[in-house]
């Protein structure tokens, strides 16, 4: 038997383990058995969003009701019946929270390989995507598992705002700037020397001085200030989906709101679909895979690609002055770990990574 995390798609802070058959592997497959993954806020995002977005799709469970949350981790090769991928080959990816995934690859450049399953095949390239990865020290797999998918996303965001001139905004204000997305958009934004735009976080008052010391915005005001925001033409960021925020802004703001992006549901229980009578433009969900695409169009194959991995690999840099990474030993600790970062408990210095 094999043990996966289902998450109740009704009440998702709930999870538990679960035992499921091992599946038969076919010629041209290979099973992968997890080694780490990454627990973060965005987990949470994708099973807040699941049925909306179809995450709940990528990794069925099979049980009504219940669905299994995707995570980015590292896996090793333990059966093969595919003649280029062998034995004991190591592969970063998106995967099931849980311990094994059989995968159809097929390579698509040096080192990279692409999940052919049936499946997953109307699935964002980037989520089926798995790269090689060396043997060699485990900090090195649990950073790329926490930031690479966080700061990834954080640099497309910076690309498309760029990519839009800003809609003609002199103020970037970021929702749930604790965030490790929010953070390092913040961080991007501020590494131009010149630029027409200031970067406004914003927070919970308790990660206020969390945000402050970790650089990249020029003001961070708590909840309680959004009416101190300034009233000039602005782009809202929102990390964190908390309705009751998204509506005090947009009423402050009103016309000078020039665009109102939503990106992650960290406040996921706050969340609720804005009404009609919403001041200022509707929010717009922003999709980074789409980015991708877009990008690829633009300038060819593999040009976005090498930019997001500069991006977040320079961002990266100084990871230890702002995280702090707890490991967590045995699948069995995912639940908790994973109701813990969905009830808001953790704290936004911590990455969390569990280890098999």
């Amino acid at each position: 038997m094999v043990q996966n995390v289902l998450v109740n798609q009704a009440k998702i802070t709930e999870a538990e383990l679960a035992d499921a058959a091992p599946m038969e592997l076919r010629d041209g497959q290979v099973r992968l058995r997890l080694e780490s993954f990454a627990l973060t806020t965005n987990n949470v995002t994708y099973a807040a969003t699941g049925f909306v977005i179809g995450y709940w799709t990528f990794f069925p469970s099979g049980i009504e009701g219940k669905g299994i949350v995707p995570v980015w981790g590292v896996a090793r090769v333990v059966e093969s019946r595919f003649a280029d991928m062998p034995e004991g080959t190591r592969l970063y990816g998106f995967y099931p929270m849980g311990e094994e995934l059989i995968i159809a690859p097929q390579q698509s450049a040096k080192g990279v390989f692409v999940d052919t399953s049936a499946h997953r095949a109307e699935l964002p390239l980037v989520y089926n995507t798995y790269v090689c990865v060396r043997a060699g020290a485990v900090e090195d797999d649990y950073k790329r598992a926490l930031l690479q998918p966080l700061l990834a996303t954080s640099y497309l965001l910076f690309d498309w705002l760029m990519d839009n001139d800003r809609f003609g905004a002199e103020q970037i204000i970021i929702g749930s700037a604790s965030s490790k997305t929010g953070l390092g958009l913040c961080k991007f934004l501020a590494e131009p020397e010149t630029r027409p735009y200031r970067i406004v976080g914003l927070t919970s008052d308790s990660n206020r001085d969390f945000v402050e010391a970790s650089g990249g915005c020029d003001q961070v005001l708590s909840y309680d200030e959004i009416e101190k925001l300034a009233r000039v033409p602005s782009v809202y960021v929102d990390m964190a989906g908390n309705a009751a925020v998204k509506i005090r802004l947009h009423t402050h703001l009103a016309n000078e709101l020039r665009h109102s992006a939503a990106v992650g549901t960290s406040h996921w229980d706050k969340f609720a679909q804005p009404g009609s009578d919403l001041p200022g433009p509707k929010p717009r969900f922003f999709f980074a895979p789409e980015q991708i695409r877009k990008r690829r169009e633009d300038w060819g194959p593999g040009v976005i690609e090498a930019q997001i991995t500069a991006g977040w690999k320079r961002i990266a840099t100084d990871a230890d002055d702002w995280m702090d990474v707890k490991v967590h030993n045995g699948l069995n600790r995912a639940p908790e770990v994973y109701r813990a970062i969905a009830e808001g408990e953790a704290s936004p210095r911590e990455g969390h990574v569990i280890r098999l």
